[in-house]
């Protein structure tokens, strides 16, 4: 049952034993097959210890606790988290509260380092390694993150954790006026003390321009399809009918489809954006399903509109951002033939949990995030430990 609960972000939530069996029962009742991403005897044993705890905590710390379980799910459709944190975000700023100043990368290594300014701007920090931040080791700091960020694969967490570095943070360590930096860049250490930002961080800049289409000098042209989210459909839709209207008048023969940082949405925009120009043959959007208490095969397979096909080469960009409805796009896109994958692959698998409903936990007001389906791709459930790669 989908429960709802009016929480105050200054409020004590009690111990964290509701908020454990509650998470325990809505898995064992909601969740289609928890040993589909987890391994379900060390989720127990964590959520045994974490059954443990006692005294009062505020929300935050128990988000601090509860969030340990999410690289365990291993599923970026199956997290604790805040109910809201991009609005609590926007009404932190908006009170007069700061942010860690800069975009940052944990890269391959595990090393923590500067991007951007917060928000994207060009910082003369940008390259630089963060040693420590206010005398806390950068090494230990991201291992504090990656403790908490979700997600499918260790390199999905990175990039996650990357891009909410500021709110990670800022919930382990609270909202700091300043923060002082020792970096260390081509062989120079140094230290430097920056204020807290108030600027709006990149992710939550995401929407702003989420869809872009050009041709370029080379002849070849880019369309950028930054999000499948519902509410931008009549603005997606314009965008690609006029797009592909352009690439037959102008005779493009190769067309580039960005969803690297593509984090999902609604499946009705790339089937109704995307695929009347694309199918060349009957497809569908996945090979069998597994719910609750059932499990099949997709029955439903679409039909080409020929009349409307483009007839050149499509490549099909993706990135450690690429999830969920991308995903499921761009397995299509490979599995028929419709397309060449490039990109950064190997973040995310390729067989898709969906159908995500939120929870709300009763003494934390923090929220479990959990899917009701699991949909195999159109190659078949062979493919269930595959990763997304181009191939």
């Amino acid at each position: 049952m989908l429960m709802s609960f009016l929480f105050c972000a200054t409020a004590l939530a009690g111990p964290l034993q509701e908020d454990v069996a509650f998470i325990r029962q809505t898995i064992a009742s909601e969740h289609p097959a928890i040993g589909f991403s987890a391994d379900p005897q060390v989720l127990d044993a964590a959520l045994t210890t974490l059954a443990a705890t006692t005294g009062t905590l505020s929300r935050d710390a128990a988000w601090r606790r509860l969030s340990t379980l999410n690289p365990l799910f291993a599923d970026a459709h199956l997290f604790v988290g805040y109910a809201d944190w991009r609005g609590d975000t926007v009404a932190h700023l908006q009170a007069g509260g700061g942010l860690f100043p800069l975009e940052v990368e944990i890269d391959a290594e595990g090393k923590l380092r500067i991007s951007a300014a917060l928000g994207g701007a060009t910082s003369e920090l940008a390259g630089a390694r963060i040693i420590a931040i206010n005398g806390i080791p950068a090494e230990a700091a991201t291992a504090e993150v990656l403790q908490r960020a979700h997600g499918d694969t260790p390199v999905f967490r990175a990039h996650l954790a990357s891009q909410r570095w500021w709110l990670y943070h800022w919930k382990l360590y609270g909202a700091m006026a300043h923060y002082q930096l020792e970096l260390e860049h081509a062989g120079r250490r140094w230290q430097v003390t920056l204020s807290a930002s108030t600027q709006t961080p990149g992710i939550l800049r995401a929407n702003d321009a989420p869809f872009h289409f050009e041709i370029r000098p080379d002849g070849a042209a880019t369309l950028k399809a930054g999000s499948f989210d519902p509410t931008l459909k009549d603005r997606f839709l314009a965008l690609t009918k006029t797009a592909f209207e352009q690439l037959r008048q102008q005779r493009i023969n190769t067309l580039t489809i960005d969803i690297s940082d593509n984090g999902g949405g609604d499946d009705d925009m790339w089937l109704e954006g995307l695929m009347p120009y694309l199918a060349s043959k009957p497809y569908r959007t996945g090979s069998t399903y597994t719910k609750k208490d059932a499990a099949g095969e997709i029955q439903t397979w679409r039909q080409p509109q020929l009349d409307k096909l483009y007839n050149g080469k499509v490549i099909v960009v993706i990135g450690p951002s690429t999830y969920s409805s991308a995903i499921l796009f761009a397995n299509v896109m490979q599995d028929f033939g419709f397309a060449t994958l490039a990109g950064a692959g190997n973040a995310a698998r390729r067989t898709q949990s969906g159908g995500i409903r939120k929870f709300t936990l009763p003494n934390s007001g923090l929220v479990l995030w959990a899917p009701r389906f699991i949909l195999d791709p159109p190659a078949g459930s062979t493919q269930r430990a595959t990763l997304l790669a181009p191939r």
